[in-house]
């Protein structure tokens, strides 16, 4: 069931999947963006979304997933192949197979059945806990962040901090209680809280994020 905290937190979220694309177009380049964050994120929309084919929910619903699953392949691609020449490789250096093995043994062991449709969910929900950890590596390994990729973090973080609240308001408004994707979106917010304090002393003051090393 929809509600403002899920709405808002919708929002913030296609906020900053634009502000990433716009980024990258408008000063052609993908310099100071982890590539392996942004196919993490092409992963969980991809495993998370096969339902799409198969059931109906609501225009929403089904616009939102079209949405994410075509703006993380392309920005895939904007990164990869259109401005391949300003892409950072060398500072985006996690081992992106860390996070995704980690997601789906734990996709094995914590789901709701066995179907296939279940397991991607389930895996989706723990890969997207951590697909912004090369990025939040990158940062820290290079010590600074452009403001437009601070922005995107800010409103990619806000709307999993949203999601909580909603989480919450579900669950004293409706008794829905899903421990899987709680559990997920407490781990990821919690990956948040430094650059939050960062971006709220630094950023918002006008200053360009910097992270100590």
């Amino acid at each position: 069931m929809m509600n403002m905290f899920r709405l808002v937190g919708d929002l913030s979220h296609v906020l900053a999947v634009f502000v990433l694309l716009a980024k990258i177009w408008k000063t052609k380049s993908a310099a100071g963006i982890s590539g392996k964050s942004q196919i993490l994120f092409s992963m969980v929309y991809l495993t998370r979304y096969l339902d799409l084919f198969f059931s109906f929910v609501s225009l929403y619903n089904t616009v939102m997933k079209i949405l994410f699953i075509a703006a993380s392949c392309a920005t895939v691609y904007l990164i990869y192949v259109r401005f391949k020449a300003t892409y950072d490789g060398n500072h985006d250096t996690f081992r992106i197979e860390l996070a995704i093995i980690p997601s789906l043994v734990l996709a094995f062991i914590f789901h709701y059945n066995m179907s296939i449709l279940e397991l991607c969910w389930s895996f989706s929900i723990f890969l997207e806990a951590v697909a912004i950890l090369p990025q939040l590596f990158m940062v820290t390994k290079t010590g600074e962040a452009e403001n437009i990729t601070s922005h995107y973090l800010f409103a990619l973080g806000s709307y999993r901090g949203l999601y909580l609240l909603n989480w919450v308001y579900r669950y004293y408004t409706e008794g829905h209680f899903d421990p899987i994707a709680i559990s997920a979106g407490v781990v990821q917010t919690v990956l948040y809280c430094d650059f939050f304090y960062l971006y709220v002393t630094k950023v918002l003051q006008g200053r360009k994020l910097q992270v100590l090393p």
